[in-house]
């Protein structure tokens, strides 16, 4: 449904792919619940240059830790647990942690932890956990590559065994004092699991996915689908985002996606299309009802949308110029606009995934978005702040 205000949007949009810098890119607008545009550019792979379809499946990646928080949500207005709980009062595996020390030059310097880590911290990425790649070289991630927790790894373990494995591991800081991208939303699938019963798939399966009629969301890629599932790129020139040239890194016909996964991960594993991910959207802006189904309370979204760091703390992704952004129960929370954006941007709720998907809901301009593609690293990639701009630019201007 193209809107001529959006023109410029969409130009900026095929200008990437004409360039060989994108494969594909999707983008969907809501003024409130309403989709007020959607487009489509590029191709399903560039080998073949077959169009990309409406119905295209993406790998979301960190996309995947929104969906998860509200999972783990939807348990805590159960009241299953209190977000102050230790965690290990349900995973045994973080009893009595050590953290490293100050000014540690060692994996042995470390003491035992004088703070628990809490429900809240997993939820907010300050439970002194990290993720083994934001920093490869540095003491506490290549600890983690080395005892197996890189994240090419992981297919064959499940989310127990990561738990028991990220326990051996010393913290790099106390609970609660900073803020590190890190494991801790696929602890908050631990946590589901462990609370409900269930396994991790499953729960969203039947409370998440089916009521909300994500029908293509989830670990794997049936046949059935496969064609349907876009070819991932990387780019041939890894420090240069804005150079053209791309290499297949994962395709349909040899990907992961295709058949049974033991790790299913809260943090980075499903899949999914842009229709469904507008309807989580449109639940989410809707106060966590959608076409008449309840996901969330209106008072939970809210408070998963306010910032849980001690004062004074930010977001930083080390490796991502990521500035102005506290951090809620699984949203980035935008403090200041960035460049070329309106005042209306703060509040803004946010994350995105490596491979180039990214999602925003900003409540002052009444706008929600997605911009979808399938490059790694694509994260904070150039294209989705033009798109970002452009589209408060058309919206709010």
């Amino acid at each position: 449904m193209p809107s001529p205000i959006f023109d410029d949007v969409d130009a900026r949009m095929q200008w990437y792919v004409d360039r060989g810098i994108l494969s594909c890119v999707a983008t969907t607008v809501l003024a409130g619940t309403d989709i007020v545009h959607q487009s489509r550019h590029g191709y399903m792979d560039i080998e073949t240059r077959t169009p990309l379809r409406d119905d295209a499946v993406y790998r979301i990646y960190s996309n995947t830790k929104i969906i998860t928080s509200v999972a783990l949500m939807m348990l805590h207005e159960q009241g299953r647990f209190g977000l102050d709980d230790p965690v290990a009062t349900y995973i045994p595996a973080f009893t009595d942690m050590n953290v490293l020390c100050p000014g540690a030059t060692s994996m042995h310097d470390h003491r035992p932890a004088t703070r628990e880590m809490t429900v809240r911290h997993v939820l907010s990425h300050s439970a002194g956990l990290s993720y083994g790649f934001l920093d490869p070289e540095g003491m506490v991630d290549s600890t983690y590559i080395e005892r197996g927790l890189a994240l090419a790894a992981l297919r064959s373990i499940t989310l127990e065994e990561l738990c028991v494995r990220l326990g051996e591991i010393p913290l790099c800081n106390e609970p609660g004092t900073t803020w590190r991208y890190s494991f801790g939303t696929d602890v908050c699938a631990r946590l589901v699991e462990v609370l409900s019963g269930q396994r991790f798939d499953a729960y969203l399966e039947q409370h998440i996915f089916e009521p909300l009629a994500m029908v293509d969301t989830g670990f794997t890629v049936p046949e059935d689908k496969l064609e349907r599932l876009t070819t991932m790129y990387a780019p041939q020139n890894f420090l240069a985002p804005m150079e053209p040239g791309l290499t297949v890194v994962d395709h349909r016909n040899f990907t992961e996606y295709r058949g049974n996964r033991a790790f299913l991960s809260g943090g980075a594993g499903l899949v999914s299309t842009m229709a469904d991910y507008t309807r989580f959207l449109q639940m989410i802006v809707n106060g966590g009802t959608w076409n008449g189904v309840k996901i969330l309370d209106e008072a939970t979204l809210a408070l998963m949308c306010t910032n849980q760091l001690p004062a004074g703390v930010e977001v930083n992704l080390q490796r991502w110029p990521m500035t102005d952004n506290v951090f809620g129960l699984g949203f980035a929370l935008k403090t200041a606009p960035a460049r070329g954006e309106p005042d209306a941007a703060i509040g803004e709720y946010h994350w995105g995934g490596m491979a180039g998907t990214h999602s925003w809901m900003a409540p002052d301009a009444g706008i929600a978005a997605l911009c979808f593609t399938q490059r790694m690293p694509g994260f904070w990639h150039p294209f989705s702040h033009d798109f970002k701009r452009l589209t408060y630019e058309a919206t709010t201007g």
